[in-house]
């Protein structure tokens, strides 16, 4: 097992397979879909930027995703920088490290997990397999008391009249050939093989060839069993994005934001026609920054958050867009927050405080734009430093705009818990159980930054 954190460590790599890894990975990265997770500019990219190989002397490093890659019976796990410390990564600190980052994915907009998560107080310490598990589960679980079916046009040859009769192929088909008691009818029917079921079909034909876990293989194929008659076909993630559901049925919503999730960031395929292989990976930052939206969403009472807010532009032409994370509104104010996945240093000799300046200029241009003179950034905190609520604050006088001042405040937020162990995760059959005191924590950190007058 490899363990890289993100732009941290490097580790060799066997010489053997070092140039074909790059090549599944560049595959990876061309095959992959255009969602969320990646901005405009990676989309223009062809060659991957999952890790950095460093030919010369066959290593590898990681960049900004977190994951997991299975190549050649080898296991990369791809963490988040802000675990990285001096001593050797082992098999515990990978399972809590994965902990912590499915308790970021239950707040994400992009996924709804089902509310028990129970199941990690396992041996699992793949991240890949955990989300395989509570995806199988509850997927089972749903299936066995109720299939999704719906209203799908059928055309079909009745003894009887249906639906509405197709004149020209009755004419042509049924007719001129003397079938005139057949009757070529189209019409609604309650089915199961419908693009949702299709859907679910093909993600879990996806994992159970992928999985090593033995008790998640046995639920995925349990799933397909129950699934036998949906048809195989492709579905991509954007046509599964665009599935909606009546209130009868929104259980399933879950369902479908896990097959969007295994969709965009997970791909196995025959690679040289005899190696299963299979990467999952997420764009750290990405998921930093739909973390801490979900959680003010969720945990933050009277805030409104409106994430990514577009139409505003920098220059007058409308080339140039500027986009924050976050705009809230609190009622008596609006504040721009925007989430920076960086290591924030609390040197008091350091007069900048680890801010960067292309960072200060980026946050002036959405103040005067957005016409809000109060900024917030927010830091995560790491297993190497104490969380410091506020880091650093800088006021700006606007002498265009009457002398106003833009307040800028940065703060380290707690994501990140040193006390919690496998032994806690095992003492627990739901994984928020393990995060309480982490979540009061943010909880209370959060307000006192957002809602002060």
């Amino acid at each position: 097992m490899i363990n890289l954190f993100e732009y941290k460590n490097k580790t060799a790599f066997p010489e053997e397979n070092f140039e074909d890894l790059e090549m599944f990975l560049d595959d990876i990265w061309n095959k992959r879909e255009k969602s969320f997770y990646y901005n405009e500019e990676e989309n223009r990219e062809e060659v991957q930027r999952f890790l950095q190989f460093f030919h010369k002397t066959k290593e590898l490093k990681s960049n900004k995703f977190v994951g997991v890659i299975h190549f050649q019976e080898q296991t990369i796990n791809l963490l988040p920088k802000i675990f990285h410390h001096d001593k050797n990564t082992t098999e515990d600190d990978v399972k809590v490290i994965n902990a912590h980052v499915l308790w970021w994915l239950s707040y994400c907009r992009k996924l709804k997990f089902p509310n028990y998560l129970s199941g990690l107080n396992t041996e699992k310490s793949d991240f890949f397999e955990i989300l395989i598990y509570l995806y199988s589960k509850y997927t089972k679980e749903l299936l066995n008391s109720s299939i999704f079916q719906r209203y799908v046009e059928v055309e079909n040859e009745l003894n009887f009249l249906k639906g509405r009769i197709n004149f020209n192929t009755y004419i042509n088909e049924n007719l001129a050939k003397g079938r005139n008691h057949k009757v070529n009818c189209t019409y609604d029917s309650f089915e199961m093989d419908n693009p949702f079921n299709q859907c679910v079909k093909q993600v879990t034909k996806l994992l159970v060839s992928v999985s090593k876990d033995h008790q998640n293989k046995r639920n995925l194929n349990d799933i397909l069993f129950l699934l036998d008659e949906a048809s195989d076909v492709t579905i991509t993630a954007e046509e599964c994005k665009r599935m909606q559901f009546n209130p009868m049925f929104s259980s399933f919503e879950t369902v479908r934001d896990y097959c969007v999730l295994f969709l965009e960031n997970s791909i196995s395929f025959n690679y040289k026609s005899d190696l299963k292989l299979f990467a999952f990976l997420l764009p750290m930052e990405y998921v930093f920054e739909d973390f801490i939206y979900g959680f003010i969403d969720k945990e933050i009472e009277g805030v409104n958050p409106k994430g990514q807010a577009s139409g505003t532009y920098l220059d007058e032409a409308k080339n140039f867009g500027l986009k924050p994370d976050l705009i809230l509104d609190l009622g008596f104010k609006k504040v721009i927050a925007d989430t920076k996945y960086k290591m924030v240093y609390t040197d008091d000799l350091d007069p900048k405080r680890g801010i960067s300046q292309p960072d200060l200029y980026q946050m002036l241009a959405y103040a005067v734009r957005f016409g809000i003179q109060e900024i917030k950034l927010f830091y995560p905190n790491s297993v190497a430093t104490n969380t410091i609520n506020e880091v650093a604050t800088i006021t700006i006088a606007d002498k265009l705009a009457d002398e106003k001042k833009i307040v800028i405040t940065a703060h380290q937020l707690p994501i990140v818990d040193n006390t919690i162990s496998v032994a806690t995760i095992l003492s627990q059959d739901r994984l928020m159980d393990c995060f309480e005191d982490l979540r009061i924590q943010l909880k209370v950190s959060l307000e006192g930054i957002l809602l002060e007058n």
